[in-house]
Order: C-alpha cells, then sequence, then structure tokens
C-alpha cells in the first residue's frame, strides 16, 4: 500500500464507516469500502481508456460532486496531478491556465459546457473531454463510462512524498492565479496537523460546501476526515437553506466557512431560532473576521473562532484553545504541531510581541512552490537574512503579531495595508468596527489617493434593506471608535459586494471600481 492510495488504506481500517453522504442524490450514504471501490473503477478508466499515467495532468471544471472527489483519489492510485479549476472565472482566463498546466484530460460539469468549447477551441493539448453529465461536443466522453471498469486496484504506483498530488491555485485577488504545488508530504502533513491539533476523529461530520477548487473545500476538513475515517455531507456550492437545515440537524459537528458565509448566516431569518450548541468546532478563515460575527455566535454557546492558512501552507496553521476563545478575540492562537512560524521586519530580523509584521511559515505542510513559476517561487520560498540553518521559508505576505503570551493575531494582507499621514492603516480593523453597526451587513475598507495624506480609507458598504443610515452616521460611528487616521475619509453604499469564488470580498475589483 502506497502514500498515495488513501482510500485504499482507509477501506482497510474502516471499510464500512460512512465516508460520503451525496445530498445530490437524496443524501445516499456511501462507504469507504464503496467509495474505494468507486475511485478505482475511475482510476481504471483514466488509466486504460484515456492513458492517465504517473505525472501526468487531469483538469476538473465542476462545481462539488461525489466524482469530482473520486478523480482526486483516483489521481493519487495512478500518481497523476489534479489541476482544479475556478469555475468562476472566465472562458479567457481558464484557457490561459489549462494551456499553462497541459493537462491531457479535462473532467466537466454540464454548467460549463461554453466555457469547455472555449478551451477545446483554443488549447489543442487536451486529448480528452470527460462529460459528468451533458456533453459539450458529441466525440467527448461521458464519465459513467467508468462504472465498465474493474473495481479492483490499479497497478501500484510508488510516489516520492515531494511529488505533486493537486495544481492548486491562489485566490489571485491581488493578481494572476499562481498554481500551488500540493504535494503528497504537503497533503498528508496538512491532514496529521489538522486531526492531532484540532481534536479530529472519525466520528466527526463535516459540510463539504466551500468549492473543491479552493484549499479550503480540499484540504480543511475533506482531506484530514479522509486520513481519521470520518464523513464529508458533499453539497454542490455554498446554500443558506441547505446550510441552516444541516448545521441544525444534530448530525455535523465541525464546519468551515469564510466570513462572508458566517455574515449572510446572520442576516437571514432563519438566524434567531437556530440552535448551533451541538457542534464542535466552527471556524472562520480565509480573511479577517469582524468581531461582531464572533459575538453574535458566542451568545449562541458556540465557541466560534478564526484559523488562519493559505494555499500554499496547509491551510490549517494555527489553533486557539477552546477556553481562550473569548479571551482572546481574533487571535488564531498558536501553531499546529510540525509548524514554525515567525514575524518579521522587513529586514528579516524578528519582530517584538505586538509589533506589526509579514508573517512567515515553515513546515512539512508547505507546498512545493508554483507550477512553472520559477520566479515566484524563489520570491516565496527563500531563507531569512542570516539564519545559520539555511532552510527556505513561505513569506506569505500577511501581516501578523504575537502577544506577550505567544498568541498570534492576523492583521490583514500586506497589500491591503495603506499608509495614510505616515500611519499604517490596517482595512480589517475598520471593517470590524464598520460591522458592529446594527445597519450594516458588510463592509469593505480600500485604499484611495489623497493629496495631503497620500492615502486615505474608502468604506465601500452593504446596508439593510430598511436602513435609514447615512455617510455621516458611518463616519460619526467610526469617529467615536478608532483613532482619526484609521477613520474612512468618504463611504459608498452599494447592493451587495463583489466576491471571489471563494466567497471572498474581490478587493481588487472594489479598488478598480472605486477609486
Amino acid at each position: 500500500m502506497t502514500i498515495n492510495d488513501w482510500l485504499g488504506r482507509r477501506e482497510l481500517l474502516t471499510p464500512d464507516k460512512i465516508a460520503l453522504v451525496d445530498t445530490q442524490r437524496a443524501g445516499l450514504k456511501i462507504t469507504y469500502r464503496q467509495w474505494n471501490q468507486n475511485a478505482n473503477r475511475t482510476a481504471n478508466f483514466l488509466s486504460q481508456r484515456l492513458g492517465v499515467e504517473p505525472g501526468m495532468h487531469v483538469a476538473v471544471l465542476s462545481k462539488n460532486c461525489v466524482e469530482y472527489i473520486d478523480v482526486w483519489f483516483a489521481l493519487g492510485k495512478l500518481g497523476a496531478v489534479l489541476q482544479n479549476l475556478n469555475w468562476r472565472l472566465s472562458a479567457r482566463e481558464l484557457v490561459k491556465l489549462v494551456a499553462d498546466a497541459g493537462p491531457q484530460v479535462l473532467v466537466y460539469g454540464a454548467e460549463f459546457l461554453d466555457q469547455v468549447r472555449e478551451i477545446g477551441l483554443q488549447v489543442p493539448g487536451v486529448n480528452y473531454f470527460i462529460a459528468l453529465d451533458a456533453k459539450a461536443d458529441s466525440s467527448d466522453l461521458l464519465f459513467e463510462e467508468r462504472d465498465l471498469y474493474s473495481a479492483d486496484p490499479p497497478p501500484a504506483v510508488n510516489m516520492d512524498w515531494n511529488d505533486p498530488w493537486v495544481i492548486c491555485y491562489t485566490g489571485g485577488t491581488t493578481g494572476t492565479p499562481k498554481g500551488a504545488l500540493l504535494t503528497y508530504r504537503s497533503i498528508t502533513a496538512n491532514a496529521v496537523n489538522t486531526i492531532i491539533s484540532w481534536g479530529l476523529n472519525q466520528d466527526d461530520v463535516t459540510i463539504l460546501n466551500s468549492p473543491l477548487f479552493h484549499t479550503g473545500g480540499l484540504n480543511v476538513f475533506t482531506a484530514p476526515l479522509v486520513y481519521v475515517g470520518g464523513t464529508s455531507i458533499v453539497c454542490r456550492e455554498f446554500d443558506l437553506e441547505q446550510t441552516f437545515n444541516l448545521l441544525t440537524s444534530g448530525d455535523v459537528t465541525v464546519w468551515f466557512g469564510v466570513p462572508t458565509m458566517f455574515i449572510m448566516m446572520q442576516n437571514h431569518p432563519r438566524w434567531d431560532e437556530a440552535d448551533f450548541r451541538h457542534l464542535k468546532l466552527l471556524i472562520s478563515g480565509g480573511a479577517p473576521c469582524p468581531i461582531p460575527v464572533f459575538e453574535k455566535f458566542w451568545k449562541k454557546g458556540v465557541d466560534f473562532k478564526t484559523g488562519y492558512g493559505l494555499t500554499e501552507a496547509g491551510p490549517n496553521t494555527f489553533w486557539l484553545p477552546p477556553e481562550d476563545v473569548r479571551r482572546k478575540p481574533g487571535s488564531v492562537g498558536f501553531p499546529l504541531f510540525h509548524i514554525e512560524v515567525k514575524v518579521i521586519r522587513e529586514d528579516g530580523t524578528r519582530c517584538k510581541p505586538n509589533e506589526v509584521g509579514e508573517l512567515v511559515i515553515r513546515g512539512p505542510h508547505v507546498c512545493a512552490g508554483y507550477w512553472n513559476d520559477p520566479d515566484a517561487t524563489r520570491e516565496a520560498f527563500h531563507p531569512l537574512p542570516g539564519d545559520p540553518d539555511g532552510l527556505a521559508w513561505l513569506f506569505t505576505g500577511d501581516l501578523a503579531m504575537y502577544d506577550h503570551e505567544g498568541y498570534f493575531t492576523i492583521v490583514g494582507r500586506s497589500k491591503d495595508m495603506y499608509i495614510s499621514g505616515g500611519e499604517n492603516v490596517y482595512p480589517s480593523e475598520i471593517e470590524s468596527v464598520l460591522h458592529g453597526h446594527p445597519d450594516v451587513v458588510e463592509a469593505a475598507v480600500i485604499p484611495i489617493p489623497d493629496e495631503k495624506w497620500g492615502e486615505v480609507g474608502r468604506a465601500v458598504v452593504v446596508c439593510k434593506p430598511e436602513s435609514m443610515t447615512s455617510e455621516g452616521d458611518l463616519l460619526t460611528y467610526t469617529r467615536e471608535r478608532l483613532a482619526r487616521y484609521k477613520v474612512p475619509k468618504s463611504i459608498v453604499f452599494v447592493d451587495q459586494l463583489p466576491k471571489t469564488g471563494a466567497n471572498k470580498i474581490d478587493k481588487s475589483y472594489l479598488v478598480s471600481r472605486y477609486t
């Protein structure tokens, strides 16, 4: 049994344990034995029919479904590499990513026929197109053909820990997405770190409704729960009603979301009556979460907390003990097992407690660099100046600090920070204050040029439909709670904020639109 056949090993250990619940098939329950057999059929189909071999790339353009993760774990059995494509990208952007990674096979869902046709026209290197349901072209194959193949394991392939398993793209909110090479080592280490540090076990059940093109969908809970033998409820996408139904059913024990998802929940009519007290772990990640969001969950008796990670590292990196959730609001806590972190100044020296600097990370959960981008790899992964061991650190581009007790807090992206009159301003701090206003649904702060101060803040705000709150009201509200230089100089009211594919606020769009 090789390091790359997770499901083969998991079937041996817990064959009859429920691995997946398929919400698109009326809650069909799939055991680890059944899932491994399906993954074997998928692997045999890919190798025998399509010629997929170790090191080859297979792209998937689909919303979440059981077949998607069948492909992921089947590729592990073959030593091939998943390229998980962001379905929110335009056809032009997808063409660029597919041409860059050069997959031999592209598996797609029915919602993306136009994009697939465009890829077929412009990227001749894709040898096979596999339709999960409707075909983009009559010559395409149907995924259901895999059911004709044997459920016996394909011939074992011995892979190295440093071989890639997934090319997972960064969010691209600050530029062109980069393909992080997630290896068998990094995915396994993230699973081990998460299980032993977060206390997961085979009785845990999560909702998989974060997109599988994002590391959050792949690696916050999905891979760790396979490793430990837990259960994932596979949902096509984030749906508020479905999420409320699943969270209040009593079956789910752990769940991850980004701040936007939790804000949407708290503005939903079902929020007041919802009972989440049975949840073992409810964690936010992907972006700084406003403190008022925490407080609303705490009032319901839930130890809601924030985590931190990124595509290149884990993404699970920290843990805040339950007894500290309310004592250290907004803190991500301590690094997990087998992870080193530092907060450093621009010259590479270590920051003092409560001094903001760049977070750098190293450990076995860190990816192997960026696909086909040596310049970006050298820029992000390198030793610290004067570091005696000469080992590389991941320079995250995120700003953080730690207090005198060693608890870490993420301040925000260095590219989000702006300087007003010589003072550093962190938008996440202002956004947290704005979210405390009873009429504010969502808020994002961006810098705009200013002749006197260099840069000042502009808040883009969504208020409740019945709100009569004015720009002056919100400016007064923030002046009462923030230092003068942090107060936005203007506020723009909008009906909704733009989101990335991972449901994060798309600040690059806001900057282009409102500056």
